[in-house]
């Protein structure tokens, strides 16, 4: 069974978002930063090199892959933000509706500025796939 790559890492987050460009992109991934550690409570910590988790949790699959993941997270791409929504967005069309302009792949948000969206919809979006990953795995 092939081992994960991308794992925590003990890198600054704050000396990481510090060298994010454009300046916009950095301001949002910093307030995107307090908005998912108000949310979880947890330390935000680097997952690899470019993405930002917080909390973590267990997982094993029917075909026996198993490893250990972030509850939630984000990173700032070249592109846009990108949010981890660990449990896809299926129960989610309702608030996805109020949220704004996005792209979605299967966890991922993809937001190319915060402007572009309604950031109490953002954080109820957050709050509820964190309460769901939580009961999912618990002690995660």
């Amino acid at each position: 069974m092939a081992e994960l790559k991308t794992k925590p890492l003990k890198i600054s987050v704050t000396k990481f978002l510090n060298a994010v460009e454009p300046d916009q992109k950095r301001k949002d991934a910093k307030a995107v930063l307090k908005l998912m550690k108000d949310i979880t409570g947890e330390k935000a910590v680097m997952w690899g090199e470019t993405m930002v988790g917080f909390g973590k949790y267990q997982y094993k699959y029917a075909s026996g892959q198993e490893g250990e993941w972030f509850v939630t997270g984000f990173a700032p791409r070249k592109q846009n933000l990108t949010l981890y929504i660990m449990p896809g967005f299926s129960q989610y069309d309702r608030l996805l509706k109020q949220l704004g302009k996005h792209k979605l792949g299967r966890s991922c948000l993809y937001i190319n500025k915060l402007a572009d969206v309604d950031l109490e919809v953002l954080k109820k979006l957050v709050s509820l796939s964190v309460e769901f990953m939580k009961k999912k795995y618990p002690g995660s």
